[in-house]
């Protein structure tokens, strides 16, 4: 008759943790000494509570003891890595949020490592050696930029000229063109950089409003990700808010009639993550822009997803450029640097430099301020727009890929996973991408998709696995496939997306 072992007798078979970490060196010199006993601690007090619990048998602790250094370094090596990795986009949304937005140049990667990896000039003027200020490296560029490189048409007057003068005029603005090109001049821009767009907002309103009321339709409170609300933030920023109009139609008369002696701003947002179709009105911005001035009161616009490249190239319509906001009188705006600029997480303030050096010397301004590598890439990403080089901005790149282009690559992976992978359905379909952040809300761009479907696991499942994948492959789900849109996954990565639809079934 075989004899069944005790519990203590089960519990003298587990080492010492010494004696574990002996066994487990190489573990403890790859992760550290430290960690490597806190892992051995743990992994011996579960196998005395399942010894205890009588869940054991003696070939199981004596199994489990051969393991142990196994075990440890598995574990180890889950909790010590790192939990912010890349991934593929194969969404088709262009600024997904939960990814990370817009991907960084290739030069603004190298411009933040060069400038993180040692000491920058990010505060200080190197001609006078004395301390400078850190928006200088961006500032003049967005004023090139911004301002107009070309003269064809009569500057449009400085806002700093026209405030405080009921009876001037507003001239007819030139029309809108495309950043770079001649046709329109404005005066001086300012801008400054803060960590992001709510940040942006929040400084500015509290800058040139806090204590009086702002003025904004009722059709622009609006919500964004994370609950992030124009009306809270108003509170928050120490203004308050004097909603004007109905939710469809607002007419400049509205704004004209709230006007009274505690108005400090006249607001516009932009409605960046939706539309409002049919019985609408919203007043023009020269119509804004002329009752500012006619009253004295600085007009700001919230625009939040930054556009600076004209989208009606790549046929997307609607969404307004800084260049024209500012050029039809804006006195102050505010963008994201991280959507439709394809930049850094950022906010910049950007308007006259009488407005934009108040916000500057708010206490709230260092608070906010950006870090020398959001610095750098935002520097490198400008540089490209000034260079017309729209190709090496990722997220304009996506942009402006045709659909032959998409399909092209689309139609070879499918061959290729219909050899490796017979397993599988595989097909090339139609699909629609979509600019995504919060940005040209209900603009599509025609697109091709890899759809992958199996009679062996159903759509969830690959989507689940794919994102297990050694680099996450992040698709979407419809209609029971797996759509793997081409036009955001960048060229170079088609075959890592190859292998993981490869490996989904052995």
């Amino acid at each position: 008759m075989v004899s069944v072992p005790s519990q203590s007798e089960l519990f003298r078979l587990l080492p010492s943790v010494d004696e574990l970490l002996r066994e487990a060196q190489p573990v403890a010199t790859k992760f550290g000494h430290a960690v490597a006993v806190e892992a051995s601690r743990t992994l011996l007090e579960e196998l005395r509570s399942r010894i205890a619990r009588g869940e054991m048998s003696e070939q199981e602790v004596t199994a489990a003891v051969e393991g142990a250094p196994a075990e440890i370094e598995r574990r180890l090596g889950q909790a010590m890595a790192y939990s912010l990795r890349p991934v593929i986009n194969a969404t088709g949304v262009i600024l997904h949020t939960n990814l990370g937005r817009a991907p960084l140049s290739e030069e603004a990667l190298r411009h933040v490592v060069e400038v993180a990896r040692g000491y920058s000039s990010i505060e200080m003027d190197l001609e006078s050696g004395e301390r400078g200020e850190r928006d200088v490296h961006v500032s003049g560029l967005f004023e090139k930029l911004l301002g107009g490189a070309g003269v064809s048409t009569p500057p449009f007057p400085k806002r700093r000229e026209m405030m405080g003068h009921p009876d001037s005029v507003l001239p007819t603005p030139p029309k809108e063109c495309e950043v770079g090109h001649p046709g329109f001049s404005l005066g001086e821009i300012a801008t400054i950089v803060v960590n992001n767009n709510a940040a942006a907002v929040l400084i500015t309103l509290n800058t040139l409003a806090q204590g009086g009321e702002v003025i904004v339709s009722r059709g622009e409170l609006v919500e964004i990700g994370g609950s992030f609300r124009i009306p809270d933030v108003m509170a928050k920023s120490g203004a308050v808010l004097r909603e004007v109009g109905t939710t469809n139609r607002t007419r400049i008369a509205d704004y004209e009639r709230a006007i009274n002696e505690k108005t400090r701003l006249l607001l516009r947002v932009h409605r960046s993550n939706f539309e409002i179709r049919g019985f609408t009105e919203q007043p023009l911005l020269e119509e804004l822009s002329a009752l500012a001035r006619k009253r004295g009161i600085p007009l700001m616009e919230d625009l939040g997803s930054g556009d600076i490249f004209d989208l009606r190239t790549v046929g997307v319509h609607g969404e307004p450029t800084i260049a024209a906001s500012l050029q039809k009188g804006v006195d102050v705006v505010t963008f994201s640097g991280d959507k439709l600029l394809g930049g850094p997480q950022a906010g910049l303030i950007s308007g006259t430099p009488e407005l934009v050096a108040k916000v500057r010397k708010n206490p709230l301004f260092r608070a906010l301020r950006a870090d020398k590598m959001f610095y750098a890439a935002l520097e490198a990403t400008m540089l490209a727009y000034l260079r017309r080089d729209y190709d090496a901005i990722p997220a304009l790149r996506m942009m402006r890929l045709t659909e032959e282009q998409i399909d092209e690559r689309a139609e070879h992976m499918m061959r290729k996973l219909r050899i490796s992978s017979p397993k599988l359905r595989v097909q090339v379909v139609q699909v629609q991408s979509v600019i995504g952040g919060g940005s040209a809300p209900g603009a599509t761009l025609a697109s091709r998709a890899v759809a992958v479907s199996s009679a062996e696991m159903g759509a969830d499942e690959i989507a689940r696995k794919l994102r297990e994948w050694e680099t996450p492959v992040i698709a979407r789900v419809e209609e029971g496939q797996v759509l793997l849109d081409l036009r955001t996954v960048e060229p170079d990565k088609d075959e890592a997306v190859l292998r993981a639809v490869e490996s989904i079934i052995d």
